[in-house]
Parts: structure tokens; C-alpha cells; sequence
């Protein structure tokens, strides 16, 4: 009888431990944000959330994952937004693709493919989570170069323009900088992008996390790919309030969050030099940088009509 017991115990307990183990994976797989016709599940948020802690080493707690979460709901749904567009105007993007673009993140890192992989699923993190945002960013490249980039036109008088402004500037200086750009869509975002803003900037200040990886995860500027990169800028080319502080910066020093009027920067300079008839860049170069800059504005306008004419049911708030 007692044996029975025992076993009838024991079966409830194992009965127990799998409805606990599979109403974990449940919720996990609940879905958090609805975009369109497609969802966000909660395991996507927490895939992305270790993804973040790995790559941009911000140590882990309840204070950080609040703080972030907000950020990373709002990347996940660019990136479906920018995949839903990329179906709409017919882009594929193959599987070499995104292992290239793979390979070049691993090689960032220090590391072979191989073992960049590995250490991923060491630190618990599930591969696709990156693939994802891989693909996401292969595919909205092809639909700016599909649907916008006929639509930027460069005249002889435009590179003329930036070549005298440039010859005129001989003997002062210009910056080879990088940026984080934390944009503010919505009023009630404000308290919490500033406070985003300036805790991320404490840490590279104190150099507990490099801005290099902080770009790549957070910012929302054009060169955040290649870690913020701007390229070299001259005084008076930025707006008031970014010119004002980059002209203050040491070579590798990481500005205080500055508010403009589209949201928060962080500025880090990484060098500086006079300008010289030997620092002047070619015509093309010049019509090159030209066509990103207006392609940039394209493109972030496309992403914000996207995102006024999408259907978004943000779960987790409502939650909360």
C-alpha cells in the first residue's frame, strides 16, 4: 500500500513538473506585439533581450530588462515591418545571404563563423534570433535600393556646392565621428528614451560597454550597422546642437545624451584633423556621401509612414 503511494506520488509530481515545463513554453511562445497580419511572441523578446546582454555586455537584472524591453519591442517590430514591405515589393533574401552577413558580424567579433555560433549557444541565445535581424536588415536594403534610390538625384551643382564649402574651409578642423540616435516618436516615449539615453551613456563613459556594440544593437541612425559610424564631419555640417558638443570632444570621448528635435544623441569622436588640399575627397566621393545622406531621409520617412499605416497591438503594455 505504502509502495502505491509512493508511486501515485511520484506520477503527480512528474504530472506537475510537465504542465509547469509546458505552460512555461506556452507563455513563452504567447504572443507580446501584433503587427499586421504577423506576431511577436514573448520567446522572440526574450531571444533578442540575451542577444543584447551578449553582444553589447550590459549586465543582466530587473532594472536593465525594464529599461530595455521598450527598445527592443520597438526594433522587432521595424524589423516585421521591413520584412512585410520586403515580401510586398517582391525582395527575397537567400539563406548564403544572411551566413554572409553572419560571417562579417562573426569576423567583427574576432572570430570564425564556427565559433561564433558556438559561443552563441553557449551564452543561451538562439541563433534565428539573429538570422532574423540579419534578414531583416538584407531585405530592407534592397527595398530602399529598389523602391527609393531612383529617386535620388545628385547635380553637378550639388557636389560643387560641398567642394567650396570645403575649400573655404581649409585650416579648420574635421571629425571622424560616431553616433547612437535614439529617436522620440511619441510624447509619452520622452522620460523614457532620456533615461535610456543617459544610463547608456554613463556606461561607455566608464567604459563598462563599448559603443561600437551599442550602435549596432540600439541606434537608430544610418551607420549603426558599422557601430554609428558618420564618417569624417566638418563644423557647421551637423545641427547646432550636435556641432556645439562635437567641437568639444577629445579623441575617444563619449558625449553626454543630446536632445535635437527628432530624439537623443550620443557622439563619441574618434579622431580630428585640419583640413588640407590633401584631406579633400574626390567628386565621387563627394556625390557618393551626397546620395546616402538623401537616401537616409527616404528611407526614414518610408519607415515612419510604415509604421503610422500598420495595424500594432502592443500586448505587453496592456499587460503590465
Amino acid at each position: 500500500m505504502l509502495v502505491m503511494r509512493f508511486y501515485i506520488s511520484l506520477l503527480l509530481c512528474v504530472l506537475a513538473i510537465t504542465f509547469s515545463s509546458a505552460s512555461l513554453r506556452a507563455a513563452e511562445m504567447g504572443i507580446a506585439v501584433v503587427v499586421n497580419e504577423d506576431a511577436i511572441t514573448y520567446s522572440d523578446l526574450n531571444d533578442r533581450y540575451r542577444l543584447i546582454l551578449a553582444s553589447s555586455r550590459i549586465p543582466d537584472g530587473p532594472d536593465v530588462r525594464a529599461r530595455l524591453m521598450p527598445q527592443i519591442v520597438g526594433s522587432l517590430v521595424e524589423e516585421q515591418l521591413k520584412f512585410q514591405e520586403g515580401i510586398r515589393n517582391d525582395v527575397e533574401v537567400s539563406q548564403s545571404e544572411v551566413n554572409n552577413g553572419f560571417a562579417t558580424i562573426a569576423q567583427q567579433n574576432g572570430l570564425k563563423p564556427e565559433e561564433f555560433a558556438m559561443a552563441l549557444e553557449q551564452s543561451g541565445i538562439n541563433i534565428e534570433t539573429m538570422y532574423r535581424q540579419i534578414r531583416s536588415q538584407i531585405m530592407w536594403s534592397k527595398v530602399v535600393s529598389k523602391r527609393l534610390r531612383p529617386q535620388v538625384n545628385i547635380s553637378e551643382s550639388d557636389i560643387d556646392t560641398v567642394l567650396k564649402r570645403l575649400q573655404d574651409s581649409v585650416g579648420s578642423y574635421e571629425y571622424l565621428a560616431s553616433e547612437i540616435y535614439l529617436p522620440v516618436e511619441a510624447p509619452k516615449e520622452e522620460a523614457q528614451i532620456r533615461d535610456l539615453a543617459r544610463n547608456l551613456s554613463m556606461d561607455m563613459q566608464a567604459g563598462k560597454v563599448p559603443f561600437f556594440r551599442i550602435a549596432q544593437q540600439f541606434s537608430k541612425a544610418p551607420g549603426a550597422p558599422q557601430g554609428g559610424d558618420m564618417g569624417w564631419v566638418q563644423e557647421g555640417q551637423l545641427s547646432r546642437e550636435l556641432d556645439e558638443v562635437l567641437v568639444t570632444l577629445e579623441p575617444e570621448q563619449v558625449s553626454n545624451p543630446i536632445r535635437t528635435l527628432g530624439g537623443y544623441h550620443i557622439l563619441m569622436l574618434r579622431q580630428k584633423r585640419q583640413i588640407s588640399e590633401e584631406t579633400m575627397p574626390e567628386r565621387n566621393a563627394v556625390g557618393s556621401s551626397l546620395g546616402m545622406e538623401r537616401l537616409d531621409r527616404l528611407q526614414q520617412r518610408l519607415l515612419l509612414d510604415l509604421k503610422s499605416s500598420a495595424f500594432i497591438e502592443d500586448r505587453l503594455v496592456a499587460a503590465q
